[in-house]
């Protein structure tokens, strides 16, 4: 059932007003009684909350997230089950999406994309050490509070690292996928850093850097275009977070940072020294070696080679995933080979590069068999939709996919037939077999000819159908000559048609109708009246079309009886709706609408505040004046650099913002800054932000100290294996563990290493620790047993640097 405000679920939790609304469920703002707190309940839709597998899924982003607790993610409080009610409350942030933000300024300065890459990475760090990846980090999942802290949300495809994770169908939105999540290869840690590395890249110059007309050419460019320097399109983007940016989004993970910390290590020291070139990067192939030349033999050879055929790439419906279609035997090598960054091939007889551009040529016949049936995500993205809150890459749900594979093979070997014919039969006559021949020329041009006016005819039935799967041309943007992609049509006029010549009108352009009725004039009765949608406008094909058909009633158009259909609005009780439910109504009545935004102090958020005019007839406009909450007003940010945190404390006060949160106050070691003065901030001074917005900084701890323990012995492995110590062999290795804010963090001090069972391991160590950690262990690990041999205790110092 729909909720509306007032009502309670739980006798606790108060809707307030509905702020959301995806494929799968919508989002309410609500108030819990129990805790006085503001809270977001996310409900599973009515029409899917009795199929148990939707219900499944939708708790899926509960239980990845419910387990992490961190400043820079949204919290999952609890996930109930009411009846036929199935809802997850959260943490209301009061704040804007990063895309928003993005979008509205165009591009961030540097600093400020710094920053906010750091309290992101901080978040998907805390999930990492719970073993979690998120597999979907982008703008739109990030969310800028009114204080300036940004919460990583949506752990809707989020899926614990274990072998589960190699092979995993669901992906992120194509902007910001990585190559291993286009190719359906291993998702691991480093996925969300080439994500997150994509969204810095679009912080910073405005764009991503691939777009295109299909999710598949978007796709298909993460695997094998190169990333634009952003300097090229932003000058100021200093040399330091380029050189991050470049990393993260390598094509290769093993060329990535290894974890996030490398990360935010480098992020904090660009913050500092942006014009520092130290990013290290993993070392290129060296293209210098001496060119091959190749003999006439060996060319014969590779030509007459049998060649591996690839397929079309598959999006899927329910998961959004990119993957390889089984084509003729070349399955096992192909996905081996992009899973390992091979995505080109060299052709010999030319030198060509060829690229796997994943295009078939039986894609034509495969659609026309029903590989499509409605479109989802795909058009969306052709047409410039965002792709948030869709159920089918939120929570992965398939409802009985069609696999698509047509066995191991589709090429099949008839040599021996043909070897065993041996030539032509002397006892045939030549002008007979050339008659024949002729003959079964044509028939074939005949049948094929029947079997494409077959398949056009078919096309229409399975493009209404409920078939998931969609086959897609990875390379041809699918243009007709009219102009029209092949997932478009061109609306008719269906004005003066009775239903049944409107349905058959509809069928013909591939599209569907819904009906309203009208009072019109009793020669119009049974026929369409008007059409929401005009003639000619380009539409998704299988889109529904709102039609009005007469019912008649109305004899003449006297100024009467017109006065007589007058409807009175102040009658329908449009103040207690928001502007959805408002619009709805008086459309049902037959009245056209238009919505316009006003601020606010006494009227909430997307409630309507007043209408004009107040009584109309049908066919009339309607203006509707919906709330968009009080008026923000926008003060600079003072500027604080070179100031104590107390004198900070006093600008922002009179500015009207405050201090943000302590874990967002940061420290850093400065040759030049002294201690206890801020080095920089973020915002950055004179920037407009909303009044009463917080702001962080960096505080310099001077040339800084360092935490030293020191670690003195010889441990003898003989101690565990015995006598017999001499004939067994382990892998050793020595780490060093600290808890750093809550977290366990494991530095190795000695790579794991084979030895024999009776060595004394010197343990002689003047170790390094984190700043203002005073203890951890150091532990000599049997790598091979999975086991702890000694722990020593540690003790650390603190000591000039």
């Amino acid at each position: 059932m729909m909720l509306r405000p007032g009502m309670y679920l739980q006798d606790r939790y108060e809707i307030l007003e509905q702020i959301g609304s995806g494929g799968m469920s919508e989002v309410y703002r609500a108030k819990c009684h129990k805790l006085n707190r503001l809270v977001a309940i996310k409900v599973l839709k009515e029409e899917f909350s009795s199929d148990a597998g939707f219900v499944k899924k939708f708790k899926m982003e509960a239980q990845a997230a419910a387990g992490l607790s961190h400043p820079n993610i949204v919290s999952v409080y609890d996930v109930v089950d009411e009846g036929s009610i199935h809802y997850i409350v959260m943490e209301l942030i009061e704040g804007i999406t990063l895309k928003s933000y993005i979008t509205k300024k165009g591009r961030l300065g540097s600093k400020e994309a710094i920053g906010i890459a750091l309290q992101v990475a901080q978040g998907i760090a805390a999930a990492h050490d719970q073993h979690i990846v998120h597999r979907d980090i982008k703008p739109q999942n990030m969310i800028i509070s009114r204080d300036g802290k940004v919460k990583v949300a949506d752990f809707g495809i989020a899926r614990a690292v274990t072998t589960q994770t190699i092979g995993a169908t669901a992906v992120g939105s194509v902007h910001y996928i990585s190559p291993e999540q286009a190719r359906g290869g291993f998702s691991d840690s480093r996925t969300d850093i080439y994500s997150l590395g994509i969204t810095m890249y679009e912080m910073v110059t405005g764009t991503v850097p691939f777009d295109g007309d299909n999710t598949v050419s978007i796709a298909l460019a993460h695997l094998e275009q190169p990333i634009t320097p952003p300097s090229r399109l932003n000058p100021e983007v200093p040399v330091s977070l380029e050189r991050i940016i470049m990393k993260c989004t390598q094509k290769k993970p093993e060329k990535r940072y290894a974890d996030v910390y490398e990360l935010i290590s480098d992020l904090r020291h660009a913050l500092v020294d942006p014009d520092d070139d130290f990013v290290a990067q993993e070392p290129e192939v060296d293209t210098s070696s001496p060119t091959m030349v190749i003999s006439g033999d060996e060319l014969s050879q590779i030509k007459s080679a049998p060649r591996r055929s690839t397929g079309p790439i598959v999006m899927s419906g329910q998961s959004n995933s990119l993957r390889d279609v089984p084509g003729s035997g070349g399955q096992h090598e192909r996905r081996g080979d992009r899973e390992h960054g091979y995505d080109r091939r060299k052709e010999p007889e030319s030198g060509r590069e060829l690229k796997h551009s994943g295009y078939d040529k039986n894609y034509d016949r495969d659609y026309e068999r029903g590989h499509s049936g409605g479109y989802g995500r795909q058009d969306a993205a052709e047409n410039g939709r965002d792709l948030d809150y869709d159920y089918e890459e939120d929570y992965g749900y398939d409802r009985g996919r069609s696999s698509g594979y047509g066995g191991s093979g589709s090429s099949r070997t008839s040599g021996g037939k043909k070897g065993g014919r041996g030539g032509k039969s002397a006892d045939v006559n030549p002008q007979i077999e050339k008659l024949l021949t002729t003959v079964g020329v044509a028939v074939a041009i005949i049948i094929v000819a029947v079997l494409v006016v077959i398949f056009a005819k078919l096309g229409g039935i399975f493009n209404s159908g409920s078939h998931t799967e969609l086959t897609l041309p990875a390379v041809e943007s699918g243009e007709s000559d009219s102009g029209l992609k092949d997932t478009e049509t061109r609306v008719p006029d269906f004005v003066g048609m009775t239903e049944d010549e409107a349905e058959e009108k509809a069928k013909e352009s591939h599209l569907k109708l819904s009906y309203s009725y009208t009072a019109s004039e009793e020669e119009k009765k049974g026929l369409v009246v008007e059409q929401k949608t005009e003639e000619g406008t380009v539409v998704d094909k299988q889109s529904t079309i709102r039609v009005v058909v007469g019912e008649g009633g109305m004899e003449s158009s006297t100024e009467e009886e017109t006065d007589a259909l007058q409807i009175d609005l102040t009658a329908l009780g449009l103040e207690a709706l928001d502007g959805t439910n408002a619009k709805n109504l008086l459309e049902a009545k037959g009245l056209k609408v238009s919505l316009q935004s006003e601020n606010s102090d006494t009227i909430i958020k997307d409630q309507v505040i007043r209408y004009e005019p107040t009584s109309a007839s049908p066919g009339s406009e309607i203006r509707l004046y919906v709330s968009s909450g009080p008026a923000v007003t926008m003060v600079p940010v003072p500027d604080l650099t070179g100031k104590t945190e107390e004198e900070a404390a006093q600008l922002l006060e009179a500015a009207g913002l405050t201090v943000a949160p302590k874990e967002q106050i940061l420290t850093q070691k400065s040759d030049t800054v002294s201690r206890g003065k801020i080095i920089s901030q973020i915002p950055l001074k004179d920037e407009e932000v909303p009044e009463g917005s917080a702001v962080s900084y960096v505080v310099s701890i001077g040339k800084g100290t360092k935490y030293v323990a020191i670690v003195n012995d010889d441990y003898p492995l003989k101690d565990n294996f015995g006598p017999g110590g001499a004939s067994t062999t382990i892998t050793v290795e020595i780490v060093m563990v600290q808890t750093v804010n809550g977290q366990k963090r494991t530095t190795t001090v000695m790579d794991a290493r084979e030895m024999k069972g009776d060595v004394t391991l010197p343990v002689h160590y003047q170790l390094t620790g984190e700043d203002g950690v005073l203890t951890g262990e150091l532990q000599i690990r049997d790598v091979t047993n999975d086991r702890v041999l000694k722990t020593y205790p540690l003790e650390f110092m603190e000591v000039d640097a």
